[in-house]
């Protein structure tokens, strides 16, 4: 990784008011914003048999609406490069305003789209034109985020900051699933079917107009506001300059994001099917446990960002590392026998892969402020993109032949977390 300056020096300052609202409101919107994005995927049954042909073979229907669910995860990299690039050269602010817009108002309009039956095709393709938008918008919200918190709090308390932030993003997936809880637990199936489906939509679009509103109280941060001042912006495509000067720092910060990614999808999103399939648990049960879960996550990730602020982010990937491997390979080895050690052993998951909470820190720390926000957003994208895609592909071939396939998955994983927490710590001497 090229050593470079993260940053125009700042005064070493405990966080003010201010730094403690600029963090409140980034996190809010940052939930709200990953809700409109998840809430998706909790009506994709319903949505599949409303937005395509009634005749359609089931297994179909739900491919074609899981295609479309994707397509938001395809066009995250090109949505967050655009994203950043200008938020690189015009402002970090204008760019985290407009991710948040570019959210909520898809969000809306698919609460309130015709289906199948009344419009023919234009509905699916609608619906995938929405998709499309909330993809290039989550693209630019989640580096766009990390850089601005980063960038508006002391240079000692960057790993607090990321982490509370990546905290606001987890809690966004437990709104969606405890939403999703409620609408299914007040309404019945054919209410649900007929209008109620809708509701979650319509609450995610006028949140998400609201946290718009409510960032219109954020200022640009002071190492962009410094860079503006100095006419140090970049003189060049600033894509064109990650590329050839921090291919090292790409290169760590995708592996992370394989961490990360890899945490989410496997522990927190696919193990609540697993747990019904695999164990025999009920669904409440199990989407019980998963909300335990991601409350623990949403912990660890604030106690991995702070932890990283004081004994460094090596450290922290080598223990959390560590910790998973040994936490995950136990929970998904015991429930068979100790069905009854669901909860603590779910949460305690949960709290390791919590770990995550540290990747922003080392990430934002990787690229020089004049192009932070591409390195950053280029780098999580394209490997989110990638990991994020294949990752339940692999882990449900590895199922076919061993019921430990997650926990197989995770190790390896977590391999990748020690390997770059020790080049990290082999860095610094």
């Amino acid at each position: 990784m090229t050593s470079v300056p993260s940053s125009p020096a700042q005064p070493a300052r405990p966080l003010t008011r201010n730094d403690y609202k600029t963090l409140s409101l980034s996190a809010l919107g940052g939930a709200l914003e990953f809700y409109d994005f998840i809430i998706f995927v909790f009506f994709a049954t319903v949505v599949g048999k409303l937005f395509f042909p009634a005749d359609m073979p089931e297994w179909l229907r739900l491919m074609q609406t899981f295609g479309i669910f994707a397509a938001g995860y395809l066009a995250r990299p090109l949505g967050g490069i655009v994203m950043a690039h200008f938020g690189d050269l015009l402002g970090r602010k204008k760019m985290f305003t407009l991710s948040i817009f570019m959210m909520a108002v898809p969000t809306l309009i698919m609460g309130l789209l015709p289906t199948y039956a009344q419009i023919g095709l234009w509905a699916p393709l609608l619906l995938l034109l929405m998709r499309v938008i909330q993809g290039a918008a989550i693209g630019g919200e989640v580096p766009g985020a990390w850089v601005f918190v980063s960038e508006h709090v002391p240079a000692r308390h960057v790993g607090y900051a990321c982490g509370t932030l990546t905290s606001g993003l987890t809690a966004g997936i437990l709104l969606g699933s405890l939403v999703a809880t409620l609408v299914n637990s007040i309404y019945s199936a054919t209410e649900v079917s007929d209008y109620a489906w809708r509701i979650p939509f319509l609450l995610g679009g006028v949140f998400g107009l609201m946290s718009v509103y409510l960032r219109r109280w954020l200022h640009e941060t002071p190492v962009f506001a410094e860079l503006q001042q100095r006419k140090a912006l970049a003189d060049e495509i600033p894509l064109r300059a990650v590329l050839r000067d921090h291919r090292g720092a790409i290169a760590v910060s995708m592996l992370l994001t394989w961490l990360l990614s890899a945490g989410i999808v496997v522990v927190i999103l696919m193990t609540p099917t697993v747990l019904q399939t695999v164990y025999g648990f009920s669904p409440s049960v199990a989407l019980q446990a998963n909300s335990l879960a991601i409350v623990f996550l949403s912990i660890g990730c604030v106690c991995a960002g702070a932890l990283a602020d004081r004994l460094g982010a090596g450290r922290v990937f080598v223990g959390g590392s560590l910790a998973l491997l040994a936490s995950s390979w136990v929970f998904y080895h015991s429930l068979h026998a100790h069905p009854d050690w669901l909860f603590p052993l779910y949460a305690l998951t949960g709290l390791f892969v919590g770990t995550i909470g540290a990747v922003p820190y080392v990430m934002v720390k990787a690229f020089p402020a004049v192009v932070r926000f591409t390195g950053l957003s280029f780098s999580y994208n394209l490997a989110y993109a990638i990991f994020g895609g294949l990752t339940p592909m692999i882990v449900t071939l590895l199922l076919k032949s061993d019921p430990m396939g997650p926990a197989y998955y995770v190790a390896g994983i977590c391999m990748i977390g020690l390997a770059v927490g020790l080049y990290l710590l082999a860095k610094k001497r």
